[in-house]
């Protein structure tokens, strides 16, 4: 099986080595995103913006793969403090609707560029 790199301008360039996401037949990597926006590669303002912005810049990954987040399959959100869990599923409840992906959320010490969440996820398209 073949793999295929996935990149667009309208989420942020990775600040790593890694890819936005991989295609490995139908189904989707999507690396994690942080509240970057991709035109300034600077973090959003806030929790609440970084949370919307995450979700965008998720979607616009699935998008450039072929697929929308209705394709998504698995979710993984970290975050710095837990407390922003409900205000998550709040505004998650923006971007998803039912039936939601499986997901986990974790509680972390730090994530990269001083983020207050991260997620990733596992899209299968078709």
């Amino acid at each position: 099986m073949s793999k295929h790199i996935i990149r667009t301008d309208a989420a942020p360039v990775a600040i790593g080595t890694y890819s936005q996401a991989v295609k490995a037949g139908n189904t989707v990597y999507l690396s994690g995103q942080i509240g970057l926006d991709p035109a300034t590669m600077q973090m959003a303002a806030g929790t609440e913006a970084q949370i919307h912005r995450v979700f965008q810049n998720l979607k616009a990954v699935a998008e450039a793969a072929g697929g929308s987040l209705a394709d998504v399959v698995k979710l993984n959100v970290f975050l710095t403090d837990l407390s922003h869990f409900a205000r998550v599923n709040q505004i998650m409840a923006e971007y998803f609707s039912e039936p939601y992906p499986a997901r986990a959320a974790v509680g972390v010490a730090a994530l990269p560029r001083g983020a207050e969440i991260e997620a990733d996820g596992v899209m299968v398209l078709g």
